[in-house]
């Protein structure tokens, strides 16, 4: 448990807060590229870390990531003009480019130099693997961009599910690296079978173990930690364990076990103190990795029939999440379609903020333990004076990732020699390459 003291050091990222400070050292997603696919299209709305900002891509196809207020008269540039390379404000015509840069003060005089003395604020940004990136620290110390460990290289096809979740990230994060719940929460998902290792299907994820009390260990790094849940196989339990191996990178990220198929990975982006965003993304090759509109349909989370337009999940607490009794009086374990779905009644039920407080953890909860010390640490180690967390020289090596196999018990899983799932055993294997596009 966490004294009310530590719960707010851990959770709060508005403003001041330590945490949203720390956050802002790391290059954070804001949103789909196909929120704002169109040049000239229609402006979006973005609460990231208790900012409100706004999106566009203009003319050219260059993203413009700004305050959403405009500096004028604090009208917001959401419902604003976007045309001629640039955000024009309706109220009185005030134009932004992408870089804040204020380029038409129509309601001014044409002598007026107003113009040059007024800069609005605009983020660095970066697009890569579908999402629209920006650093929100300082912008006099902006880090080069690299690509994250779920997308390493351009080649690699990535697929994600987006869903904007009423409470705190830390308690979504939580339950990302909570690999025990698995097998309980999502029982009728994860499907136990005689098979050599995780296998997906169009229904399910199968897996080759009947047991829901796993054994964790950790191993903390410099940019998280790498953690396993040891089960008992199916087969050959005698002489094997089934190693599910989770990835933590700090602030937000989680490299979940692959399947056969393809890799797997979240990553959970605060709006503010009590709503966050959540990225469940699929990865890998192009052959063997779901389309957009597979994976969310797979996951219970497309726009229409599962989200609003606006990413909002239909399921909510006022209607149960949809939940089906009569589906779980025949077998299904939740009664709720989905199994990101199933996490999100979890985490939404624990309130806006979890209080962390009362909790009583066990043994299946040393992940969790290790993370709120961790980032306990990180965040206090920030606020005096240090780098942050897994920044510089302590960031993720390419070559580390997750991992699941049936490994002989005279095998230390640390040392298990993992690669990321690319093709259904062959193709290249995903290496260093990190050409960007900044």
């Amino acid at each position: 448990m966490l004294t009310n003291e530590e719960n707010e050091l851990l959770c709060r990222v508005e403003g001041d807060a330590p945490m949203g400070q720390l956050m802002r050292n790391f290059w954070i997603p804001i949103c789909l590229s196909e929120e704002v696919s169109e040049p000239d299209g229609d402006p979006v709305h973005a609460r990231i870390l208790g900012e409100d900002l706004v999106v566009f891509r203009d003319t050219e196809g260059r993203v413009g990531v700004m305050d959403e207020y405009c500096p004028h008269r604090r009208v917001s540039l959401v419902y604003g003009r976007n045309e001629d390379c640039g955000l024009r404000c309706l109220y009185h015509g005030w134009k932004m480019d992408v870089e804040g840069t204020v380029i038409e003060m129509v309601s001014e005089p044409a002598a007026s130099t107003m113009a040059e003395k007024v800069k609005h604020k605009a983020y660095k940004v970066q697009e890569w693997a579908g999402l629209i990136w920006a650093f929100m620290g300082d912008q006099a110390r902006i880090p080069a961009f690299v690509p994250p460990p779920w997308a390493p290289e351009k080649s690699a096809k990535v697929s994600i599910a987006k869903v904007l979740i009423p409470c705190n990230w830390a308690q979504i994060l939580e339950g990302a690296i909570d690999s025990a719940h698995s097998s309980s929460l999502h029982s009728s998902d994860f499907v136990p079978a005689r098979v050599g290792g995780a296998e997906a299907t169009e229904k399910n994820w199968l897996r080759p173990s009947t047991d829901k009390a796993p054994r964790m260990q950790v191993h903390r790094t410099e940019y998280g930690f790498r953690y396993a849940a040891i089960r008992r196989p199916i087969t050959n339990a005698a002489q094997t364990d089934y190693v599910r191996s989770t990835v933590f990178v700090a602030p937000g990220t989680v490299l979940i076990p692959p399947n056969n198929l393809y890799n797997v990975a979240n990553v959970n982006v605060p709006m503010d103190d009590t709503n966050s965003v959540f990225y469940f993304i699929a990865w890998g090759d192009r052959a063997t990795t779901p389309d957009t509109e597979t994976w969310r349909k797979f996951l219970g989370t497309s726009i229409g029939s599962d989200l609003d337009d606006q990413y909002r999940p239909l399921r909510n607490v006022d209607n149960r999440f949809w939940q089906d009794r009569q589906a779980m009086k025949a077998g299904n374990f939740t009664g709720i379609k989905g199994f990101p779905n199933q996490d999100i009644a979890m985490w939404v039920t624990m309130g806006p903020i979890a209080d962390r407080s009362n909790d009583r953890l066990g043994a299946s909860d040393l992940a969790i333990v290790e993370f709120r010390r961790q980032m306990l640490e990180a965040v206090q180690e920030f606020s005096r004076g240090q780098p942050a967390i897994g920044t510089g020289d302590k960031q993720i090596l390419p070559s580390v990732c997750s991992f699941q196999a049936i490994v002989p018990k005279t095998v230390d899983w640390r040392d298990f020699e993992a690669k990321p799932v690319y093709g259904a055993g062959s193709g290249p294997q995903l290496e260093s390459n990190y050409e960007t596009t900044a």
